[in-house]
């Protein structure tokens, strides 16, 4: 096996051993109101982000590619996205660019899922030439570009040049053929990032908060030299980043991933102005445990709860759904605070 290969698959087998306890949801709840003065038939899941229109609020998240085991993760989770008509991310195709030996990896999607609406992935170290390779790769609709300088410098090969993110970033959203949305991968975005992306005319972010898949600790176990485990706790949560984005939704289209266990958690992003929700580790754990049939259940499970949960707050939409009464506590409320975000607005928006 090729080292780009190995690394792939060590990627899957230290994200698949991964179980975060922390859930950064917890310390977020909405105030119930006893009247819904809603009908379950008015109710509409519908979202739009990167230019077209989604029938879920839910997306599955760049992981895999760049390996023959990692084929058939690509195919099973391709064949999901399929049949449940949400969006799907390949993970950094970098290594198709490098041996072009590796693109039946990611192809397998596009097979699989020909009409779905599937998302290329690089890194912010590529140029915009790069980067339409990518796109040409998959035919794919939109292109993810992701931040993840922590895991680089943690990553025994990792590049330790970042100089030219900015420029790159610039130049591909300029001259790509598809909406380009810009992805942490697992540290979360400060309200300095988004600023900055929003200059850099990115119109869509994922911010992709710490809570999820731990980059920093999957990359330190594959050192054996320096140990980088103290910093295993470094960026900011997914509900942080969505307090750092609140100034800017007007401006751009935030989306959210890191951390999203389950309907509730998605629920909650959704609430703090999230257009949809990235799942990754999640699935691809019950994937790997229960099999594509149960995964599909599992997830249209989901959806369901998530179509329930919106009846219970009686919002028949997801603007709606923005504009319901949240309350912070914990570390949470302490962050708000301290970033000066208008925690208290939060919690009185339905009036």
């Amino acid at each position: 096996m090729n080292p780009i290969s190995q690394r792939k698959d060590d990627h899957l087998d230290l994200t698949l051993q991964q179980n975060p306890l922390q859930d950064p949801f917890e310390e977020i709840r909405f105030i119930h109101h006893s009247l819904p003065q809603l009908s379950a038939a008015d109710i509409s899941l519908k979202t739009h982000w990167a230019g077209s229109d989604h029938a879920y609020p839910l997306y599955i998240n760049a992981m895999t590619g760049g390996s023959q085991r990692s084929r058939y993760y690509n195919q099973e989770l391709a064949r999901i996205a399929a049949l449940c008509q949400i969006p799907m991310a390949v993970g950094s195709v970098s290594a198709a660019i490098k041996d072009p030996s590796l693109s039946d990896s990611y192809q397998v999607i596009r097979k699989v899922n020909p009409d779905g609406f599937i998302l290329a992935n690089i890194g912010a170290n590529h140029d915009a030439k790069a980067a339409q390779t990518a796109i040409d790769l998959l035919e794919a609709d939109a292109l993810q570009i992701h931040l993840n300088a922590p895991q680089e410098v943690v990553m025994p090969e990792g590049d330790r040049d970042f100089s030219q993110w900015m420029d790159h970033i610039q130049a591909i959203v300029e001259s790509v053929s598809v909406p380009v949305i810009v992805k942490e991968v697992g540290f979360g975005m400060s309200r300095k990032t988004i600023q900055s992306l929003i200059q850099l005319g990115v119109q869509t972010i994922d911010l992709s908060g710490r809570g999820g898949t731990n980059f920093i600790q999957v990359e330190n176990s594959r050192r054996t030299d320096l140990d980088f485990q103290t910093l295993s706790h470094w960026g900011q949560t997914t509900p942080e980043s969505l307090l750092e984005s609140l100034a800017f939704q007007d401006q751009v289209e935030i989306l959210a991933s890191g951390g999203i266990r389950h309907f509730y958690d998605h629920l909650k992003a959704l609430a703090l102005g999230a257009k949809a929700c990235g799942i990754a580790g999640q699935i691809i754990k019950r994937l790997d445990q229960t099999g594509p049939q149960k995964t599909l259940e599992w997830l249209q499970v989901w959806l369901e709860s998530l179509r329930a949960s919106f009846l219970i707050l009686g919002v028949k939409d997801l603007s709606h759904l923005q504009k319901t009464d949240l309350l912070l506590s914990g570390s949470l409320l302490e962050w708000a605070q301290v970033r000066q975000v208008d925690y208290q607005a939060l919690s009185r928006r339905s009036e």
